[in-house]
């Protein structure tokens, strides 16, 4: 005699053939995505090795980008330091830094500049960061040997000055926007176009040159264009290069 599963668990069962099919799917859709870099990773030299006009593009590794004498890793999520009317921010952009930041800047009152010192990370907390940071009317700087990847550049622009030291380093590339999900192409490709559109709208509403952007859209992810001082005032993004 033969037994029909009851309707609930052939339900159950079917939920949950669909979502260990939706985990293969979204592991196969990553690994794609990742598989041009791991085959073909980049030649480019590491980030250590000094630029030069027309020798500007370096190795991204964002977690092995060190700072201080001691050559201490960045932290993963962005660090607030008061010291005086300056703030600086050092570390990784994560989701959530933007909420944070708003709420460093309630409670420390009075500052005039944040100091930057960023490998990069989430673009939109960038943006809603520099927006405030813009409303603040505060100005940005970059001090010996700082860096500024990636989407903390956007931060940097946002600044009523912008003073960036002329061995610091100020770097741009391809970014990623939203979650990584399973979508189709031309969803994939609109969020991306959706992304870029807000960056250059963000760019020209501090008054920084859009044109900036082609550095960064011909620049792969896992790689980082560095602008030469020239560059950065060129388009705007810094009103001052400075020695000290």
């Amino acid at each position: 005699m033969t037994t029909t599963a009851p309707p609930v668990q052939k339900a159950i069962r079917w939920i949950l053939v669909l979502q260990v099919g939706v985990a293969i799917l979204m592991f196969s859709t990553d690994l794609l995505g990742r598989l041009p870099s791991i085959l073909s990773p980049s030649k480019a030299p590491t980030f250590d090795r000094p630029t030069a006009p027309g020798d500007q593009t370096r190795r991204y590794a964002p977690r092995r980008i060190t700072t201080g004498p001691d050559t201490s890793p960045l932290p993963r999520r962005l660090v607030f330091d008061r010291e005086g009317d300056v703030l600086t921010l050092t570390g990784a952009i994560e989701q959530g830094d933007a909420a944070r930041f708003d709420e460093e800047l309630n409670r420390v009152g009075t500052i005039e500049t944040i100091r930057l010192m960023s490998p990069g990370g989430s673009v939109l907390d960038a943006l809603d960061i520099g927006r405030r940071l813009r409303d603040e009317r505060l100005s940005t700087e970059m001090t010996a040997d700082g860096v500024c990847l990636s989407a903390c550049p956007y931060i940097l622009a946002a600044g009523t000055e912008r003073r960036v030291h002329i061995s610091a380093s100020v770097g741009v590339h391809q970014h990623y926007f939203g979650e990584s999900t399973v979508l189709p192409a031309f969803t994939a490709v609109e969020d991306i176009q959706r992304g870029q559109g807000e960056v250059m709208r963000y760019l020209d509403e501090m008054g920084v040159d859009p044109l900036v952007m082609q550095h960064a859209l011909v620049t792969p992810p896992d790689e980082i264009y560095i602008l030469t001082p020239n560059e950065l005032e060129t388009y705007g993004l810094a009103t001052e290069i400075g020695d000290r």
